[in-house]
């Protein structure tokens, strides 16, 4: 052995610095992804920045291992609590006062940091690496196919399939993005309407200077899952592009937390799960930032509570509008340890957002689901998991309101352990399930990615 290595151990620490966009979904990806990364070798450290308010949130989640410690800037972007009133503004300020934080930042941290993981939506940090010679790995925690589609952007104006009017448009067909079999222009993400509008050129600056800046570039998703896209998407770099997914907490789904499940004022969901019979609860969440109308949470309470299905709901709000949707078949909990509920023998469906943390998750669970996308990503998701995976249904339309009836109806259908059609979903999706176990396991596509993406850094390559 080398006595200089065993005198100075500190230079053989690759030392990482991890910058996630400031929203929940953004965070969990990334810290998903660095544990991911933390669980391959001892010789990593992660330093975790978020703002001092965000740090307030996390704090009382179960410690990341030791390897991730974290670190704050100010709080110099507008408060998470109300962040969903002015989305554009908000990626503005994460975009335009971070930086100078963040750069002061990295002078104080110790050992040298070898290399920058940032979101891709916060896009500064590409040029910020590149200044003062660090590579950056940009971090793009939704599908490898929405990359392509932003990446391509300029073929969708070519063709006049932006800007257009929805309304009479958005059945007309896409089929010449790489990567992504065809789509109808209603489900390609939000942009062409609101909030979508306003905070695409962000986007797209951002998607732009990972093509032009970064050193490499890192997907959630993992490769059995987006063959089509991620297979474009490299024929289309000169960077590495390495998907590690599914960048979700599956480390600790052995890990018995006991004051976790029990937190729900005092109602230990896992023992109620326990008590219900196999695939029979649908589980509900709606995600963590946008929400549905009130008139169409009406609508989906009485719904589910006409079909007579046992469900598991997940309402980070106000609950006093579920009390009547409650009794022996059904628990409604404000937070719940979702990946373990997945997993769980009585779950037969998940209703969802379409959040692509949540989807990961189900598909790694091998659970059908019922999608009901708001905003963004969540939209070509849903196209995803309904035609193209084909394991799982679609509850929201185009427009206007789902009705209670409709959804009622749905929901009997969808959890009707007898049905044909039923079992057949569920077969394809035990199918997706085995093919993400694969990934992450020994040799596996993913586990393969982690292990190439952490030598070229630990060996200094990328500038």
């Amino acid at each position: 052995m080398d006595p200089a290595k065993t005198e100075q151990p500190e230079p053989t620490v690759c030392h990482l610095v991890a910058m996630p966009y400031p929203g929940r979904s953004h965070i969990n990806a990334m810290m998903n992804s660095c544990k991911l990364l933390a669980s391959k070798t001892a010789d990593i450290l992660i330093s975790f920045v978020v703002t001092e308010e965000w740090l307030g949130f996390i704090s009382s989640e179960p410690k990341p291992p030791a390897q991730i410690r974290f670190a704050t800037v100010p709080n110099c972007i507008p408060s998470e609590v109300g962040r969903g009133k002015d989305l554009p503004g908000f990626l503005k300020a994460v975009n335009t006062k971070m930086e100078v934080h963040f750069e002061e930042l990295l002078d104080r941290l110790q050992p040298p940091v070898k290399a920058i993981v940032a979101d891709t939506y916060v896009y500064w940090a590409i040029g910020l690496g590149n200044r003062r010679n660090i590579p950056v790995a940009s971090l793009f925690p939704m599908p490898a196919m929405v990359f392509s589609v932003f990446h391509h952007f300029e073929l969708l104006v070519q063709n006049q399939h932006f800007p257009v009017d929805l309304s009479e448009r958005g059945d007309e067909l896409v089929d010449y993005i790489p990567g992504v079999s065809t789509i109808r222009i209603a489900d390609l993400p939000t942009f062409t309407y609101g909030d979508g509008r306003l905070v695409l050129p962000g986007v797209l600056e951002g998607i732009s200077s990972v093509s032009n800046k970064a050193q490499y570039l890192l997907f959630t998703t993992f490769h059995e899952l987006e063959a089509k896209a991620i297979d474009a998407i490299k024929a289309n770099f000169p960077i590495p592009v390495y998907p590690i997914g599914p960048a979700i907490p599956y480390l600790e789904l052995e890990e018995k937390n006991a004051s976790l499940t029990n937190s729900n004022n005092g109602v230990n969901y896992l023992q109620w799960l326990d008590s219900q019979p196999p695939c029979s609860v649908l589980y509900i969440s709606m995600g963590s930032f946008h929400s549905v109308s009130n008139a169409q949470m009406d609508e989906i309470i009485g719904g589910i509570r006409d079909s007579g299905v046992r469900c598991l709901w997940v309402s980070r709000g106000e609950t006093a509008q579920f009390k009547d949707c409650s009794g022996d078949m059904s628990l409604v909990v404000p937070w719940c340890d979702q990946l373990k509920v997945l997993c769980h023998s009585s779950i037969g469906g998940f209703w969802t957002h379409c959040g692509w943390n949540s989807t990961l998750e189900a598909v790694f669970a091998g659970v059908p689901m019922l999608t009901f996308p708001i905003f963004w990503d969540q939209v070509p998701i849903s196209k995803y998991i309904v035609e193209d995976w084909k394991i799982g249904w679609k509850v929201k339309k185009d427009v206007g309101v789902v009705t209670r009836g409709e959804i009622s109806e749905l929901v009997k259908r969808f959890m009707d352990n007898k049905s044909d059609e039923m079992n057949a979903m569920r077969k394809r999706a035990k199918e997706f399930q085995k093919s993400s176990r694969r990934a992450i396991a020994n040799g596996g596509s993913s586990d393969a990615n982690l292990n190439a993406f952490i030598r070229n850094i630990s060996e200094g390559h990328g500038h």
